[in-house]
């Protein structure tokens, strides 16, 4: 067999395949016996029925189509074996199909072109003395004061109030209804339209603004026990209900009860109650500890992060669409174990339909991460950066004393390992020899209401919210109209 190979774009490999004479004579009366023996006739007993019947019954370019498909697949089998390719993925056939039955003769050489695709080349342009910026994130002494200020609210006592007025941070117990406000136009003599679950009896109110529609608590501010007041309301746009979204509302509110919260001190007493510590000073060590780490990581990420980016400017590679479609499965599949883990159902997320939208979203970030993985390997062919067995089973082993109730496969959990401790060595690697300048937290990344999500995070975010919630109580309802995001 004759193979002649080309270079072809997308890291492939072209093939011009000739097979021999005798080779497409044998496959062609290979196949004609083969039929004799399985194809039912009536008239003929099996294996019996005469070759020209057999051809004038079925057709000689149906008979010739097996006999291509036969030659083409041994035939590329053959050559990459032949010329030691080592091929990924299914090979291409590039000659017309229509092209090859027509000028296929059994007994004469046969000629087509296949395409297979390989392990593409890496060109790391540079990856040493790399230059970038990344945030620094510091310790902030009041995330530890937030904590335990949480940790009072939620152990607080509700104390009645007499002899004065609503203020922030009191617990109400009220009476409500609430409608939608006619807009300017507006059949004035019309009823007004009630909000759904906009009315309840006895409901608990904490007057905290942030976390109810705009104009709700702070009209309640001021009122005394008894006292039934109109307060006007605007649901915030967007909002969970749209049919609520942007429109302003009238509710009646009674104020039945007024509650304080009356905070536990901050003592040793304390910090045995919320904590398995003994006194409060280990516990806002601990607190401190777990935050000062926490910044070091985030910090630790950023330069990580910003360095992969810089050295992926560097990195000049053909991907190949077996390695970019394998990626985009790769993704799609976390995608779907993380809704899962969430309770959707994930069958009736990933229909027919949105299959293809969702992988043609991902193939840009699909095409970055196999640069990046590239990249990185590239750098510990050349550095020669590997990882021992010994430093493989010693994670492995604790990761298994971590959880030992679960049923995890051991070689697979070998290979992530495996890839993770590299991926480390390679980056600490690449750190120790590039210059991450550590700026102030802020200066780089955009504001937090408009950072963008990876093209995997905006695929969860949507197939979750588009996943059929379960119909609400009243009393979630009720809660719904009256809360708003926190946030907003």
């Amino acid at each position: 067999m004759k193979v002649t190979q080309e270079k072809l774009p997308a890291s492939q490999i072209g093939l011009e395949i000739e097979i021999t004479p005798d080779i497409t004579k044998q496959t062609y009366e290979q196949v004609i016996r083969n039929l004799t023996s399985t194809t039912n006739i009536p008239g003929f007993r099996k294996g019996k029925v005469p070759r020209q019947i057999l051809l004038q019954r079925l057709g000689v370019t149906r008979i010739k189509a097996a006999a291509l498909e036969e030659l083409i697949q041994d035939g590329i089998e053959k050559a990459v074996k032949q010329e030691a390719i080592q091929a990924i993925g299914q090979p291409q056939l590039r000659t017309s199909f229509e092209e090859l039955i027509n000028n296929y003769e059994p007994g004469k050489p046969l000629t087509f072109a296949a395409a297979v695709d390989v392990e593409p080349e890496v060109n790391l342009v540079q990856y040493t003395g790399l230059q970038a910026k990344a945030e620094e994130i510091k310790y902030d002494p009041t995330q530890v004061e937030n904590v335990l200020d949480k940790e009072r609210q939620e152990m607080a006592t509700l104390i009645p109030v007499e002899g004065r007025a609503a203020q922030i941070g009191d617990v109400a117990v009220v009476d409500f209804k609430g409608v939608i406000t006619k807009a300017e136009g507006e059949d004035e003599t019309a009823e007004p339209t009630p909000i759904p679950g906009g009315e309840a009896t006895d409901f608990q109110v904490e007057l905290q603004e942030d976390k109810f529609i705009p104009g709700f608590v702070s009209g309640m501010i001021g009122m005394n026990p008894g006292e039934t007041k109109e307060i006007s309301a605007q649901f915030p746009d967007p909002y969970a209900n749209e049919e609520l979204a942007g429109k302003p509302a009238l509710f009646t509110v009674t104020l039945k009860e007024l509650k304080e919260k009356e905070l536990p001190e901050l003592n040793d007493d304390f910090a045995q109650e919320v904590s398995d510590f003994n006194t409060l000073d280990e516990l806002r060590g601990s607190l401190e500890e777990r935050y000062q780490k926490e910044a070091e990581e985030k910090t630790k990420n950023n330069q990580q992060e910003a360095l992969l980016a810089e050295l992926l400017k560097h990195v000049e590679v053909d991907l190949p669409q077996t390695l970019i479609e394998q990626e985009v499965d790769a993704m799609l599949t976390q995608t779907a174990v993380r809704l899962s883990q969430q309770g959707l159902d994930v069958k009736k997320l990933f229909t027919q339909d949105i299959i293809p939208q969702l992988r043609e979203r991902s193939r840009g970030e699909a095409i970055e991460r196999l640069k990046r993985s590239l990249g990185l390997r590239e750098v510990s062919k050349r550095e020669s950066i590997e990882v021992t067995p010994e430093e493989i089973q010693a994670r492995v082993t604790e990761l298994l004393q971590q959880y030992p109730d679960q049923d995890i496969d051991e070689d697979r959990l070998h290979s992530v390992v495996e890839n993770e401790l590299l991926t480390e060595k390679i980056i600490d690697w690449l750190l120790e020899h590039s210059s991450i300048e550590l700026v102030p937290e802020g200066s780089l990344s955009a504001a937090p209401e408009t950072e963008s999500l990876s093209a995997t995070e905006e695929t969860e975010v949507e197939l979750a919210q588009s996943q059929t919630t379960e119909p609400q109580t009243e009393e979630q309802s009720t809660a719904a109209t009256t809360e708003s995001t926190e946030g907003q």
